[in-house]
């Protein structure tokens, strides 16, 4: 094995024990309140405000072993697809998120899932602020280490100074590494090998697990997804479709 990839491999697995030993609590809390979301037949809404982050609201959407209920909120402004550094200007754009949580009919008594690892843009913050504006139950993902070493009117910041972890119902923390890259590379002054998306896609992931926990306790199956790629997969999957398509947006 390489330098590299012994380092990588290391403190992703670091990472990863982390997040399970320490933020048992939160994910449970979490997966309580989505839960009873669901057992009131309510959408598990989750957005990922801001470049990466998107693909952490992609990890548990239309996909196999994950919940079908998943409102995916993935607006063109901050994904990549639509231009990288757009998604940079957008996702510092204050207001911004208000208008995207109303196309995406979040509503009053909701749950919504904010993923950013960082945790500190505007559209980040604004999602916050304005679900707790319109009674929205908020659970963050995101970390610490940017919201404590930014200092305050850096461009990357919301006007309020404000941090996500700070904001929401219930904060799990994904333990990101300051700069979110670990490796370094002699005679090159970046470090390489960012870690953020295995850090989120490893707590929306155990968040999904939990509460389908919680709703078998409860006495409710769980709509989980079957790989559409099995021989079973399309006509175990079509009583979610009919049900789902007609509520969340970017199911059809």
């Amino acid at each position: 094995m390489s330098k590299i990839s012994k380092t990588y491999l290391e403190t992703i697995v670091s990472l990863l024990k982390t997040i399970e030993e320490e933020e048992q609590e939160a994910l449970n809390k979490a997966a309580t309140i989505l839960a009873q979301k669901v057992a009131e037949d309510r959408l598990i809404n989750v957005i990922g405000p801001g470049g990466h982050s998107n693909m952490a609201v992609e990890e548990v959407f239309w996909r196999a072993g994950g919940l079908a209920n998943v409102n995916a909120i993935l607006d063109p402004g901050t994904t990549l697809i639509h231009g990288a550094k757009r998604s940079s200007l957008v996702e510092r754009t204050p207001g911004y998120a208000a208008t995207v949580l109303e196309a995406y009919g979040v509503k009053s008594g909701d749950v919504l899932i904010i993923v950013n690892a960082y945790g500190i843009n505007s559209m980040t913050v604004d999602c916050a602020l304005e679900a707790k504006k319109r009674g929205i139950t908020t659970i963050g993902v995101t970390s610490t280490s940017f919201a404590k070493f930014v200092p305050p009117g850096a461009p990357a910041r919301h006007p309020s100074g404000k941090n996500l972890y700070e904001l929401v119902d219930v904060f799990i923390d994904n333990h990101l590494p300051l700069g979110d890259a670990v490796v370094t590379l002699e005679g090159l002054p970046q470090k390489m090998g960012p870690t953020s998306t295995f850090v989120n896609s490893f707590v929306m992931n155990l968040l999904m697990m939990y509460t389908a926990e919680k709703l078998l306790a409860m006495g409710i199956q769980p709509p989980v997804w079957t790989s559409a790629n099995l021989p079973e997969g399309d006509k175990l999957n079509k009583q979610f479709e009919e049900k789902y398509m007609p509520r969340i947006k970017l199911l059809r």
